[in-house]
């Protein structure tokens, strides 16, 4: 191979090679991103499990945690599948790269010897003065002289050549194997997890047997629950026409005020601050199937937050606190207003704030409620107006 084929072939080597890798980097640090946030999520799912579980009883609540974890871990196994599928990739890449750098080296090693075999046949029985002071004359001498370092040159560079190759192939070989050992490392991890998924999705069989043989107790939940939420939304809709009465003999200075909480409030949607500090989303906006009740639906006006027992419960922006009062079935509740828009917190074990008092983002308001089954769960509303919003709208992705 020449000097110029060899460079180019080089050059376009490390364009292409060090793209496809920098995509591939880019793509593996995402991946890696996911799969600690989803470690993260059956960490704390395992944790508030735990809580639930030590009551002896099944639970809806440990059925959403053990829910959560197994979505969780569905996520880690899809993530650690396309880390392995990158490595394939890359590994056959660099097989290709190894199999031309392999095929490049043999055919500058043939080419070396062919020159070293040339200058021995044309040296044999003549020195390399004699071949110089046989010119016929001077610039026949200096053409000769010319052509010695020539091919002197030519072959220190194929010595270099084939030096740079050599490394190169070594390099490659050693990615190959390091990715090899990534790869069934990940394979290995790959394994655990779907046991573990395996394991808890029998738990979740069974935990959704028992708690069938239950019918009776969880559709007396339901319209226990029904009946509460009618209760808040009674309260709530007092609220509001309280407030829209408070607004209409506002002075301009406190409606100014109001429109820029408005406007920073909604300059915040999908990046409100959680009002816990851990936690899942344990029941959805709207109108949900019962998770175990069949042709039973829950109609939810917010969203259930499971967290761990004893969490501090804190506002997720800047406000006023409207109200603080008790509700059969919702336990302490706390609404505060955010210009023309309502946040509510509800199944509170303490309060930690007064009517009328103002609250910063990320201010402790209390502390959730934990129920006789072990279940710590806030119920969290967003309305803007009479109008209730689904809060995972609003609050930062997790």
């Amino acid at each position: 191979m020449k000097r110029n084929s060899i460079a180019s072939f080089l050059f376009i080597f490390c364009i292409a090679f060090l793209s496809t890798e920098s995509q591939a980097q880019k793509s593996k640090s995402q991946l890696e991103q996911e799969k600690k946030e989803n470690l993260r999520k059956i960490a704390e799912a395992e944790r508030i499990l735990n809580e639930t579980a030590d009551e002896k009883k099944a639970t809806l609540g440990q059925l959403q945690a053990l829910n959560q974890q197994i979505n969780a871990r569905e996520s880690l196994i899809l993530s650690i599948g396309s880390e392995i599928r990158i490595l394939d990739n890359e590994i056959t890449d660099l097989k290709i790269v190894v199999s031309s750098l392999q095929n490049d080296l043999k055919h500058l090693k043939e080419e070396y010897a062919a020159q070293i075999y040339s200058s021995y046949k044309a040296n044999r029985g003549n020195s390399r003065l004699m071949f110089l002071f046989s010119a016929s004359d001077f610039n026949q001498l200096l053409q000769r002289l010319k052509y010695l370092e020539q091919y002197a040159d030519a072959r220190r560079l194929q010595a270099e050549q084939i030096e740079v190759v050599t490394k190169e192939l070594n390099d490659q070989r050693s990615k190959v194997e390091a990715k090899r050992a990534e790869q069934q490392r990940l394979l290995n991890q790959q394994v655990r997890e779907s046991r573990k998924l395996a394991n808890s999705k029998r738990k979740q069989s069974e935990l959704v047997a028992q708690l069938t043989k239950k019918e009776r107790q969880l559709r007396k939940e339901v319209e226990d629950r029904k009946a509460a939420n009618a209760r808040l939304n009674t309260l709530i809709a007092k609220i509001i026409e309280d407030e829209a009465k408070k607004s209409s003999t506002a002075s301009t200075a406190e409606a100014a005020s109001a429109a820029e909480l408005t406007r920073l409030f909604e300059s915040r949607k999908n990046n409100l601050t959680w009002p816990v500090g851990s936690g899942f989303i344990s029941s959805k906006f709207g109108k949900q199937p019962h998770p175990v009740l069949k042709r039973i639906t829950i109609i939810n006006d917010g969203v259930g937050i499971q967290t761990e027992k004893d969490s501090p419960v804190k506002a997720v922006f800047d406000g006023e606190v409207t109200l603080i009062g008790t509700i059969q079935g919702k336990n302490n509740i706390v609404v505060i207003r955010h210009g023309d828009y309502l946040t509510v917190y509800a199944r509170l074990k303490t309060i930690n704030v007064k009517k009328g008092q103002k609250v910063r983002s990320n201010d402790i308001i209390g502390e959730v409620y934990t129920d006789r089954d072990g279940i710590s769960e806030l119920e969290f509303q967003v309305y803007k107006g009479t109008t209730k919003l689904n809060p995972e709208n609003w609050l930062a992705l997790k």
